[in-house]
């Protein structure tokens, strides 16, 4: 895992309304140590969209000094294990991709999947727990192709949530006309889909404000466009969070 990082500026307004931001990136980064020989795939393989989340990892760093937040990152490919998925879920380690077979992870045997929940899920997840702790917000970063099994996806950005919506539709709410982007609730992905263990475990499960940020990656290929996005996330997250700890006190006051 990528170090948790300490804000460098801080948010006074979001911490005084009790609200600690902990930004994750499971899929952050697409490498491969040599011993897994490149999982049998080609190096253009290993760098598209199936073995990380391009751009995730960019925006998320860019979100944290304005955020004030936490962040969590995965150092290994997601092809490996992911870590956006329990161990118990088929698809945790994926023996083929969008079309594309992956031999490495073609017929392990039981103890060589418990070997990659050891070596990858237990200690990222361990370091999210522990960092969770300080935090009472948990928001995940992804990014998704622009056409996926040759379906082109019109979405843009996705604003995903499990049974817990209240930060999802504080963002939707606030979102409505005061962005350029095609912002839609759950998609391309949605929790029937199981990808939203991480919110489930850190968030749901614990009674923590949480949501999913899903970005198309062509929108973020670029610093320019990683800091626009970021900048529009960020300045929307704030304003959710704002009306959300501003109905309670409300509540409290009435």
């Amino acid at each position: 895992m990528h170090d948790v990082t300490e804000p460098d500026q801080p948010t006074k307004r979001l911490h005084e309304d009790g609200t600690s931001i902990l930004l994750i990136c499971e899929h952050a980064s697409n490498f491969i140590p040599e011993e897994y020989q490149g999982l049998g795939l080609s190096p253009a393989e290993q760098a598209s969209h199936i073995a990380w989340d391009p751009g995730a990892f960019a925006v998320a760093k860019l979100m944290q000094a304005p955020l004030d937040a936490s962040l969590v990152a995965c150092d290994y490919s997601r092809l490996l294990f992911d870590c956006n998925r329990s161990p118990d879920q088929r698809d945790a380690i994926r023996e083929e991709s969008d079309g594309i077979v992956i031999p490495g992870n073609k017929d392990l045997s039981a103890f060589e999947k418990n070997q990659r929940t050891q070596r990858f899920y237990k200690p990222f997840n361990e370091k999210v727990d522990r960092v969770a702790r300080k935090n009472s917000v948990i928001v995940t970063i992804h990014s998704f192709t622009p056409v996926y099994s040759g379906q082109k996806r019109n979405v843009e950005i996705g604003i995903l949530h499990d049974a817990d919506a209240r930060l999802a539709d504080a963002l939707l709410l606030g979102a409505r006309n005061s962005t350029i982007y095609d912002i839609r609730r759950n998609e391309p992905y949605s929790a029937s889909d199981g990808v939203t263990h991480t919110l489930k475990v850190h968030g749901v499960d614990k009674g923590r404000l949480n949501v999913m940020f899903e970005i198309r990656n062509d929108l973020i290929r670029d610093l320019k466009s990683q800091r626009t996005v970021a900048d529009m996330l960020c300045n929307t997250l704030q304003k959710a969070l704002f009306e959300i700890t501003s109905k309670k006190t409300r509540v409290r006051t009435a």
